[in-house]
């Protein structure tokens, strides 16, 4: 890196996650070089993902959101920057941008390396009633701020939050934390539409409060000053509403100035996050790089990405040679008491790369189930067809789903296989996990299934037709959750000695209330002759999930 050390002049456009990171790491790589960050909001770097608890109450000091102020950033890295100043165009030929300050004069910057980090807006439909003063966006400390300061001057009881993705939810629980009735609305089936839907209705059905309602399959028509309204003529009340439908990417100087806009929508760069201008870089929400799984472009506006983007656009605006591996998503939320994490391919993304794949679903405990405050956890592992290469994960839980998530997404950044998994040495003991972690249990359950150990059906893409089912729960169990229709009692503890009522010339499918008895009976059947059976993944509350039909025990 030494031999970069060179005078030159680096401007950013926008600060915030990757354009502040990207100052930081430039200065360090070339001690010697002029570098000046333009950003139209008035804080140069703040803690956007911080914003919703903020709201919530959970942070009480609105000085911790401020990461670096522009002084701050001068006496440490040398770095000039310049809030409220908004960059208008860009001259590629010249190497000049066109600058207006606060005072509204425009000025020229000429420019060696240029780094755009404008992020993405708020998508705000273009609907009757949206710019009356109680609907809001969130994108910043000044939205932050006229939020809280129309709670505080009271009235507001019933909210409507528009879109059930990451904002969505921690909006939702923010204002339920502030003792407000939350009804969220989404134009999908399900809550966060990036995860496979049985595990999206997991989730909802461990969000069981008053406080919180939803609405889904919906469509707004109209907001007016006490209501949202839907395209069935029906309507919400409301005092306040929350927009968080999606973002859009800033790229529109970027495109009026010749740069390429790749497929989804962001400003294509490579590997060293480089434009289609070499000496123009992009990096976080506008930005489009590689999704390590598939190879394909890929857009995915998170701060984590965003961070190390800037850091390499930084490095290498400054000289170095540094190269971004890609994004895989890795995401996650907490609404009210339960988490939601998820990462690498969905089922949907899966299909739509061409993988052949399957998937597997596991339920357990956060740590060891003796040990007091254990809580479920449930698992779902895509992997490849045939080699059992991990593509993707999605965990469900009240604790634990943090680390799990990470571990995953270590996994699939290292092409590990579900048999990697099955052996993964990780940390035990019982406050923290089991003897085999809820990792290396979902990792069993796809191993048996990639060898072809036992036959099994996953309820989000089969449905019953000529098989048998076989239910296999104690009979407390049927009693209170009922049976798959059409089902055939025998507890697993008198299947051996029941065997005999079974057909010999029909498929059999055993289910158990969760998965690891039915699995326990496809073992033992097979062992008695059995050649036509199978389990059914994630047992009968997995098919609950999936709608398959429910009746009577």
């Amino acid at each position: 890196m030494n031999s970069a050390n060179k005078a030159q002049r680096i401007l950013i456009v926008g600060g915030v996650a990757g354009g502040a990171s990207a100052a930081a790491k430039a200065r360090r790589v070339n001690e010697s070089a002029e570098i000046h960050v333009f950003e139209r909001g008035p804080y140069i770097s703040f803690a956007n993902c911080g914003l919703p608890y903020f709201i919530a109450g959970e942070i009480k000091d609105r000085a911790e959101l401020v990461v670096m102020t522009p002084e701050r950033f001068e006496r440490r890295s040398a770095i000039h920057s310049h809030v409220r100043h908004e960059v208008l165009s860009i001259d590629r030929p010249r190497k000049t941008i066109v600058v207006r300050g606060p005072d509204g004069v425009q000025r020229e910057e000429r420019y060696d390396k240029l780094i755009l980090s404008q992020g993405a807006r708020p998508f705000v439909p273009q609907i009757p009633g949206v710019e009356l003063p109680h609907v809001f966006t969130l994108r910043d400390i000044p939205d932050m701020d006229r939020i809280v300061e129309a709670l505080g001057k009271g009235g507001v009881k019933r909210v409507v939050v528009i879109g059930g993705g990451f904002i969505g939810l921690e909006m939702a629980e923010a204002f339920v934390h502030r003792g407000l009735h939350v009804t969220l609305v989404e134009r999908n089936p399900h809550i966060l539409p990036l995860m496979d839907s049985d595990m999206a209705h997991y989730l909802q059905e461990g969000l069981k409060d008053e406080r919180l309602q939803f609405r889904f399959s919906a469509k707004v028509t109209a907001f007016t000053e006490s209501a949202v309204e839907f395209d069935d003529g029906t309507a919400l009340p409301a005092d306040l509403v929350l927009l968080s439908a999606g973002v859009r990417a800033e790229v529109e100087m970027a495109r009026d100035a010749g740069l390429e806009i790749g497929p989804t929508g962001g400003v294509r760069t490579n590997g060293r996050m480089e434009s289609s201008d070499p000496d123009i870089y992009a990096v976080g929400d506008a930005a489009e790089t590689i999704h390590v799984v598939t190879g394909a472009r890929a857009r995915i506006a998170l701060a984590g990405p965003a961070n190390r983007q800037g850091r390499i656009a930084g490095a290498n605006a400054a000289g170095a040679r540094l190269n971004f591996a890609g994004v895989l998503g890795t995401s996650i939320v907490r609404i009210m008491d339960q988490t939601a994490g998820f990462t690498g391919l969905s089922s949907k993304q899966a299909a739509a790369a061409g993988f052949s794949f399957f998937t597997s679903l596991t339920r357990d405990w956060s740590h060891a189930h003796y040990y007091p405050g254990a809580t479920p956890l449930m698992i779902k592992l895509i992997a490849e067809e045939g080699t059992g290469r991990l593509l993707g994960a999605q965990v469900v839980g009240k604790q634990g789903v943090d680390k799990r998530v990470d571990v995953l997404a270590t996994a699939i950044t290292a092409r590990m296989s579900v048999f990697d998994l099955e052996s993964l040495d990780l940390a035990y003991a019982p406050p923290f996990g089991s003897a085999n972690d809820p990792v290396n249990v979902a990792a069993f359950v796809a191993g048996h299934i990639t060898r072809g150990d036992i036959s099994s059906v996953a309820p989000d893409s089969w449905k019953p037709t000529d098989e048998m089912l076989l239910d296999v729960r104690d009979d407390d169990e049927i009693a209170e959750w009922g049976m798959l229709t059409g089902a055939v009692h025998i507890p697993l503890d008198q299947l051996r000695s029941r065997a005999a009522e079974l057909p010999r010339d029909r498929r059999i499918v055993a289910y158990c209330q969760k998965g690891q008895r039915g699995y326990l009976a496809t073992c033992a059947l097979q062992g008695l002759g059995f050649k036509n059976i199978a389990n059914l993944r994630g047992g009968f509350l997995q098919a609950r999930l999936n709608a398959f039909a429910i009746g009577k025990g």
